[in-house]
């Protein structure tokens, strides 16, 4: 394990299924575990997992003021979140460049949770709390289990918790789990229907212990944190900085993308102003440099992460992260390509270590294009 300065109360857990706790977002995270990835991924795809997910950073904003803090620090309208709710969101730099995501939940009338990745997404919020009558306070007791898959409704609803299959996406919940208190939210990095189990610290180990113990006879186990590069490649869910300009630098400028070019200009509320790089993110459409943009191969051999795309035999992107699905039976990647060569069919090549491999340029999700399993009613 690298330098860490934050602790999973489960990192014994992970040990002793072959982690080395490698560090994640300043956290030992379980990167790889002695047993199967495959084994991973085919349950979360077809029954469920669950993992370690509390190296994402929890930070409670709370006041008066919040509400304009977190207005002023992403690109969402949290007056429009209700209490019970959450939301996907970004956060910019001056230059109207991505620096986090984040999911926005609304606690109450004057207190919020937002849980970002190891982007600068603390770093905005305290900026914007500046002169506000407000409280921001990053949160490592908190940690966060992710139960993913088809059963994990079924799962929750059989020990205990009521109202589990009411519980809408982006919806969470106060309740108990084993009699231990909990928050459940609907959300998830799978494209999967999910759930993250939000627990304090002395509560984790028994509820990791119990999810081993009673999950197993539905087939449910536990599953190490980079499973979801697998997952997330064919759901189309980026994860900074592994398919940014901070992994893959342009060649005459300084790393930075914007929303326009990742896609994720869906985030910015209709009409909204005022929130840090607006004026440079509007300015900016219309301006890309790349498109991020899936990619599906031929054969089974997945794209190396960072594998040069080519077109005509020149060098015109990089391929983020890739795999191979025996269960989809599809050959698939992320991408940042040249915005004229993001056109479904655009004929492209991927140059292996072992090889180069031919490939087109295709929409993204892969799976679940209309994403009707991770919003299923009841």
């Amino acid at each position: 394990m690298t330098a860490s300065w934050r602790f999973s109360a489960l990192g014994d857990r992970h040990r002793a299924m072959g982690s080395n706790l490698e560090d994640w977002s300043g956290m030992g995270t379980a990167w790889t575990y002695d047993k199967d990835q495959e084994e991973e991924y085919l349950a979360i795809r077809t029954k469920a997992g669950f993992m370690d997910v509390s190296g994402l950073k929890k930070v409670h904003v709370t006041g008066p003021h919040a509400s304009h803090v977190i207005d002023r620090a992403t690109t969402r309208n949290p007056e429009k979140i209700k209490p019970g709710r959450s939301s996907y969101a970004c956060m910019l730099n001056d230059e109207g460049k991505f620096v986090d995501d984040c999911v926005i939940y609304r606690m109450g009338p004057n207190s919020w949770m937002v849980v970002h990745g190891s982007g600068q997404g603390h770093e905005q919020l305290t900026m914007a709390a500046t002169g506000r009558e407000v409280d921001i306070r990053f949160d490592d007791n908190l940690h966060d289990i992710s139960l993913q898959g088809p059963l994990a409704v079924d799962f929750l609803e059989k020990h205990g918790v009521p109202g589990i299959r009411d519980v809408a996406y982006f919806s969470h919940i106060h309740t108990t789990l084993w009699d231990k208190p909990v928050t459940i939210s609907r959300t998830g990095y799978t494209g999967e229907r999910g759930y993250e189990i939000f627990c304090r610290a002395q509560d984790a180990p028994e509820i990791w212990d119990t999810l081993v113990e009673k999950g197993a006879d539905m087939g449910i186990i536990p599953t190490r944190f980079t499973t979801l590069d697998w997952l997330r490649a064919e759901s189309y869910l980026l994860f900074f900085p592994y398919d940014n300009s901070d992994m893959y630098p342009f060649e005459n400028e300084k790393h930075g993308d914007t929303l326009w070019e990742l896609g994720l200009d869906f985030t910015v509320s209709k009409g909204k102003t005022g929130f840090h790089g607006a004026e440079e993110h509007y300015r900016l459409q219309g301006k890309e440099r790349f498109k991020i943009y899936g990619v599906k191969l031929e054969g089974t051999e997945p794209a190396d992460e960072g594998a040069p795309l080519l077109q005509d035999g020149k060098q015109v992107g990089v391929v983020t992260i890739g795999m191979y699905s025996s269960l989809n039976k599809h050959n698939v990647g992320i991408a940042r390509m040249p915005v004229n060569c993001a056109v479904d069919g655009t004929k492209l090549s991927v140059k292996n270590k072992s090889g180069e491999v031919p490939c087109i340029a295709h929409s993204m999700p892969f799976y679940d294009v209309d994403k009707k399993r991770r919003t299923a009613k009841g």
